[in-house]
């Protein structure tokens, strides 16, 4: 029983240690597109990663993400009091969108429309009002931003917190939720190459000129849903936003304008691309699987009248 005991320990120490580390390493990689105050990112990839965290490991996980919160915080912050201020709005956003997602009886496969709307609604738009409120409140009352730059800075937070989520959140669980492709067609492979080849392609073309283009990346995202479901849709809308911000940071193309007028280019682009990737692709699974269930109970019915004709 001791060793047993010890075991589990064991495993959730490393598992707390890893979500920090998680946390901590896809925070640096943020940052290097930082906007406002070296901190302050368009995508912000560590709420993704701790509200996922929480879903598949529980609320016990939370030390990890307060670990990583203040390690990566630390190194950029004013002054040690606003990091802990900061760190603590961090920890407290994702659980508490997790806390939200539970209570609507959210289900980690997303294969129903009301859990992709609760992942938007409650898990990214509502639960990021905290580190995004608690977060630019710290640096205000500290001194280290400027009052009448509250409110730019805390659209960019919130929106960055809340892209994490959107973008990064379902990426991770469809990929938990994965297993190996057995039996698969080459014709179907090739589909795989082919739209992922193409949706970079034309998300490069339409980042990287001066025409209005970000719309040609809808058609994508509508074949990744139909054709590949939750994997397929999760995996563009991340390779999509990414190279967006890649673009934003870059100043080139849609978004070679002021801070002002490219945050709500990129962030509309980046909801929209979130949210038509999700929801299309919850409904396509949920009305996949209500198919297969239809045409099994249909199969058994087949086989009951069968049987009593003989």
């Amino acid at each position: 029983m001791d060793r047993a005991r010890l075991r589990q320990h064991t495993v959730e120490v490393l598992t707390v240690l890893a979500v920090a580390a998680c946390y901590y390493a896809t925070a640096r990689l943020g940052l290097l597109q930082q906007l406002v105050r070296g901190q302050v990112t368009p995508l912000w990839p560590p709420t993704g990663i701790a509200v996922a965290a929480l879903l598949v490991f529980g609320v016990r996980i939370w030390s990890g993400i307060a670990l990583g919160a203040l390690g990566v915080n630390i190194t950029i912050g004013p002054a040690l009091l606003p990091v802990l201020i900061i760190a603590a709005g961090n920890t407290a956003a994702p659980v508490c969108s997790y806390l939200l997602l539970r209570r609507a009886g959210f289900r980690d496969e997303l294969d129903r429309l009301r859990d992709a709307l609760a992942l938007v609604f409650l898990g990214a738009l509502a639960g990021m009002l905290i580190s995004a409120t608690v977060g630019t409140g710290a640096l205000v009352v500290s001194g280290a931003l400027p009052a009448e730059e509250f409110w730019r800075t805390w659209s960019v937070w919130w929106t960055g917190d809340a892209m994490g989520v959107m973008v990064v959140t379902p990426f991770l669980l469809v990929v938990r939720n994965a297993r190996l492709p057995y039996r698969i067609s080459p014709a179907r492979w090739a589909e795989a190459v082919a739209l992922g080849v193409c949706t970079l392609g034309v998300t490069l073309l339409a980042t990287d000129t001066s025409a209005s283009l970000l719309f040609l990346v809808s058609p994508f995202l509508i074949w990744a849903a139909f054709r590949f479901e939750r994997a397929g849709a999760a995996s563009c809308a991340l390779a999509v936003s990414t190279l967006a911000i890649l673009a934003a940071g870059r100043m080139t193309g849609p978004f070679a304008h002021g801070l002002l007028t490219n945050m709500i280019t990129l962030q509309a682009f980046n909801g929209t691309t979130a949210l038509t990737a999700l929801l299309l692709a919850a409904v396509v699974t949920e009305r996949n699987r209500t198919y297969r269930e239809i045409k099994r109970l249909c199969t058994q019915l087949s086989e009951k009248v069968t049987r009593q004709d003989l």
